[in-house]
């Protein structure tokens, strides 16, 4: 045997790069199209935001007028440090937080542990007890039985009344239990040969393994709470519990009176204050709105990645 041939025996193959098929003129028109729907429709969406935050930084007698459309005119920032002064934001805030925080991680573990146990058939009453979960989905007391179960519990004018009635979900629980469903069964197996008792195999094995399905229901749980006023405005009349949204409902619906209180708080800040700065019923509406609406547009896009995976690996089995 020759070197060359020795070589070429014993050299690797160059990996081949695929070949690109060549796109048709009909191709590209398609392409074409696909893209600019698509961005057209994307700044659609978009500019509903841009115009919130546009005036939010304009001259507030500029964009009381409606001038303000595409580009912010007068630029300065007073309108968030005077909104910021108004009495109750910082604490409504801070309560928002913390039902969307407690709020979410409760339902995502009790979603996480109770679609994990319908799947165990050694369960007693698992199939009534999941279809009882179910049936919820479908019907409600309605409003007046509701408030007097959450007065006879104590929930009214307490915190917990925007964390304990939304802990279970029944359609992320259905969404875990599909997704567990289509998880190997020798995970479990193995594990339980190995001496681990239920909660070990939840917290140890499945648990670990459900972070697509879990990123999922947590973005549904925390906007859902983040957005939430109505049960604020039936449960609610304490108003160290007022939320960010409910304050931003009586924000809208007193922005006159809030400017004429904005523009007078600090003393001389409000007189010496130039015209094109001084709080408008506008300014506030626009002002609040960005700042109710930003950190959901910043958390969104993180957990964005995981939803075709998990609703997709929870939605079919096998």
């Amino acid at each position: 045997m020759t070197v060359t041939e020795t070589r070429t025996l014993v050299s690797p193959k160059a990996p081949q790069r695929p070949r690109r098929e060549k796109q048709s003129a009909a191709d590209w028109a398609f392409h074409i199209f696909n893209w600019t729907v698509f961005a057209v429709l994307a700044l659609l969406c978009a500019y509903p935001f841009y115009y919130l935050i546009i005036n939010s930084v304009s001259a507030n007698d500029v964009s009381a007028l409606g001038d303000v459309r595409l580009f912010p005119v007068g630029f300065h920032l007073e309108n968030y440090s005077e909104v910021f002064q108004l009495k109750g934001l910082t604490n409504a805030t801070l309560v928002t937080i913390a039902r969307t925080v407690l709020g979410t991680a409760g339902t995502v573990l009790a979603s996480a542990f109770l679609g994990f146990m319908f799947t165990q058939e050694r369960m007693w009453g698992r199939s009534f007890w999941y279809r009882a979960t179910v049936v919820t989905m479908y019907f409600s007391a309605g409003l007046i039985p509701v408030f007097i179960i959450m007065k006879a519990l104590g929930l009214t004018n307490n915190f917990w009344v925007y964390v304990l009635p939304f802990i279970v979900q029944p359609f992320n629980i259905i969404l875990v239990k599909t997704y567990v469903e289509s998880m190997p069964r020798s995970l479990q197996e193995a594990a339980e040969m190995d001496g681990a008792n239920i909660l070990q195999i939840f917290f140890r094995v499945y648990l670990a393994n459900m972070t697509p399905i879990l990123a999922t229901i947590a973005i549904f749980s925390a906007v859902a709470q983040w957005n939430m006023f109505q049960d604020t405005l039936i449960y609610i009349t304490d108003q160290s519990l007022y939320t960010l949204q409910y304050q931003l409902y009586m924000f809208i619906n007193q922005a006159s009176s809030l400017a004429q209180a904005a523009q007078n708080a600090g003393g001389n800040l409000g007189q010496i204050a130039a015209e094109a700065t001084k709080q408008t019923a506008t300014s506030i509406r626009m002002t609040i709105s960005v700042i109710v609406v930003l950190p959901i547009i910043f958390i969104y896009p993180l957990f964005q990645r995981f939803f075709v995976k998990g609703i997709m690996l929870g939605a079919v089995k096998g």
